[in-house]
């Protein structure tokens, strides 16, 4: 092999991501420099905070160049290495993105220990995804036992994975998802207690007050918009709700300004905090370790939906923003060897 296939942002997407928004490319084979190794890929992670990268706006992260690689989290195989912490055959995490090699520096890499979790695990359930769901519901959520707890997309990676942490400690866990299939799914696999199709509800604030008599506790948002307006004129004195994604309005073209809920959060003395996984960096570990133990334990389950193919990657992540996907959306590029 001497050449590596990319993919790169061929242009900004203008509502819905398409097919001609990005771009293959083939450029020689990275040659690894002192403290770096070259790692093959063999799974790509594609995930919803890709597309607000694709905007040239300021954000928590700075935007994708046009050109450029498309950075995201992946799993790969060191294939060669000349550093004494990393040797050939390792497995490896991390976020050099969409291209079948990469010469990445040692610092940028994790370790993948297959004992602890399954392989493709450490880019979903004990990976960025489940560290996401960890910390916004441990850390600003907090749900108590007896609580009533909202999970917005709930049938998404990080969402099914919050609902069942709220589980593990003893909440009501209400679910919102996109389609019966799903809603089954959360509500007979994983435990949920009551999942709502939003699609099959003409009026979303009576669905919630009708699942929820008592009030909403915590409301874990992923998907912002009317699904959000809904849930939050149900919060309850002392709610807490972690904000962890906005997808209802990634593809949007002209903001969508919505309800304003500060006299909801004023008069009931809410807490809403939008956080961000990377601010979390430092108890990585540890939060990767609980998951890990609460997946061996069967406390939390998940799901993977694999496209096989490095060429599928752009429809996989277009996906993303079509309801397609149940759990975590993974693109297989490559086995180990």
């Amino acid at each position: 092999m001497s050449e590596n296939e990319q993919i790169v942002l061929a242009s900004r997407p203008e509502g819905a991501p398409s097919r001609d928004n990005f771009q293959f490319i083939n450029t020689p084979l990275p040659e690894p420099e002192a403290g770096q190794v070259l790692v093959r890929t063999l799974y790509l992670s594609v995930d919803p905070y890709m597309r607000g990268r694709m905007k040239d706006t300021k954000s928590y992260s700075p935007p994708y160049a046009l050109s450029e690689v498309i950075k995201g989290g992946a799993i790969g195989q060191v294939v060669e290495s000349s550093e004494p912490n990393l040797r050939k055959g390792d497995l490896v995490t991390g976020m050099w993105g969409w291209q079948r090699y990469a010469a990445v520096n040692t610092g940028d890499l994790s370790l993948i220990d297959t004992e602890e979790a399954p392989l493709t695990a450490y880019l979903g359930a004990v990976g960025l995804t489940g560290l996401t769901a960890y910390f916004g519901m441990e850390d600003i959520g907090k749900p108590k036992e007896g609580e009533t707890v909202v999970v917005s997309g709930a049938a998404g990676a990080v969402g099914m994975i919050a609902g069942q942490i709220a589980k593990i400690v003893g909440a009501r866990v209400i679910g919102i998802a996109g389609s019966d299939e799903k809603c089954a799914y959360l509500k007979d696999k994983l435990g949920f207690d009551v999942v709502l199709n939003y699609k099959q509800e003409s009026d979303m604030s009576a669905a919630i007050e009708r699942v929820c008599p008592d009030g909403v506790d915590v409301y874990f948002d992923n998907v912002g918009g009317e699904i959000s307006d809904a849930v939050l004129r149900h919060i309850n004195r002392n709610a807490r709700i972690p904000l962890c994604g906005q997808i209802s309005s990634y593809n949007l073209e002209k903001p969508d300004i919505g309800m304003r809920p500060q006299t909801l959060l004023l008069t009931n003395t809410a807490l809403m905090k939008g956080f961000l996984l990377g601010d979390y960096a430092k108890s990585f570990k540890e939060g990767r370790a609980k998951l890990a133990k609460w997946i061996k334990a069967g406390h939390i389950q998940y799901e993977e939906n694999i496209v096989e193919g490095f060429e599928q990657t752009p429809e996989a992540f277009m996906g993303l923003f079509s309801g397609d996907n149940l759990g975590k959306q993974l693109v297989k590029v490559a086995d180990p060897e």
